[in-house]
C-alpha cells in the first residue's frame, strides 16, 4: 500500500481515483479549493486517517507551500487531476484570450506548482511516481481545433511533463501524463464513452505498473503508450 496525492478530488475522475485507492487500503491525500466540497461519505476514512484533506488551489502558491508545508510524509504518487476546460469562447477566430490565460495558469502551470511544493515529500519515498491528467485533445497529432484553449493547455503540460521525467530521472522518480478517455463527468458530458469509475479503476492499475523506463512518456487510461 502506499500515499497518494490527488488534486481535486471534489468530483469526477479524482473523486473515484480516490475511491479507488481508499476501497483497497491505500492513504490518500486530497486536495480541495473548500474542505467543504468533500463527499459526506469520506467521514469515516477522515476519522480514522486514511484520508486527509488538504485546501488549497492549484493557482496560488501560496496555499500550495502552506500545503505542502502541513504534512511530513514521504509521497509515493502524485496525482495532478485538477483541471479546468476552459472558457465559452475558445476558437481561433473568436478567443476569450483572459479565459485561456486562465485555462493555461490551471491546466498548465498548476501541474507545475503542485510538483515543485512537493517534490521533497516525493523524493523521501522509495520510487515515487508523478502522474499528470492530460487529454488526447492535447495532441499536435491531432488537428481539431475545438476548444483550442484546452487542447493548447494540454499540449503544453506534456511538454512540462516530459521536462520533469528529463530532470528527475537521476532521482529514480517516474513522470508521465495520461489520457483518462472520454469519461462521463461534468467536464465530459452524459454521452461519453465511458463512466469515471472505469477510468479510475484503469488509471490506478497503469500507476501500479509503471517503472523508470516508461518516464517520459504519455499513456491512455488503459496502458497504452500514445504519441504527443
Amino acid at each position: 500500500m502506499g500515499t497518494y496525492l490527488i488534486t481535486g478530488i471534489g468530483r469526477g475522475i479524482g473523486q473515484e481515483l480516490a475511491r479507488v485507492l481508499l476501497h483497497r487500503g491505500d492513504r490518500v491525500i486530497g486536495t480541495l479549493r473548500g474542505l467543504n466540497q468533500a463527499p459526506p461519505a469520506w467521514s469515516e476514512y477522515t476519522t480514522t486517517g486514511q484520508l486527509m484533506l488538504l485546501g488549497l488551489d492549484v493557482r496560488d502558491s501560496i496555499s500550495i507551500k502552506a500545503a505542502a508545508k502541513s504534512i511530513d510524509e514521504p509521497i509515493d504518487v502524485l496525482f495532478n487531476n485538477a483541471g479546468i476546460i476552459g472558457p465559452q469562447r475558445q476558437s481561433t477566430l473568436d478567443m476569450d484570450f483572459d479565459g485561456f490565460l486562465e485555462t493555461l495558469n490551471v491546466n498548465t502551470l498548476g501541474p507545475l506548482r503542485i510538483v515543485e511544493a512537493f517534490l521533497p515529500h516525493l523524493k523521501r519515498a522509495k520510487a515515487a511516481k508523478i502522474v499528470t491528467l492530460s487529454s488526447r485533445m492535447g495532441s499536435l497529432s491531432y488537428a481539431k481545433s475545438d476548444r483550442i484553449a484546452y487542447r493548447a493547455s494540454k499540449a503544453a503540460v506534456n511538454k512540462v511533463v516530459q521536462g520533469l521525467a528529463t530532470d528527475l530521472q537521476a532521482e529514480g522518480i517516474v513522470a508521465i501524463s495520461v489520457h483518462p478517455g472520454w469519461v462521463r463527468t461534468d467536464m465530459g458530458g452524459s454521452g461519453a464513452d465511458i463512466p469515471a469509475q472505469q477510468s479510475a479503476a484503469g488509471l490506478v492499475a497503469l500507476i501500479d505498473r509503471l517503472t523508470l523506463d516508461d518516464t517520459g512518456g504519455f499513456f491512455d487510461w488503459q496502458g497504452e503508450r500514445l504519441s504527443f
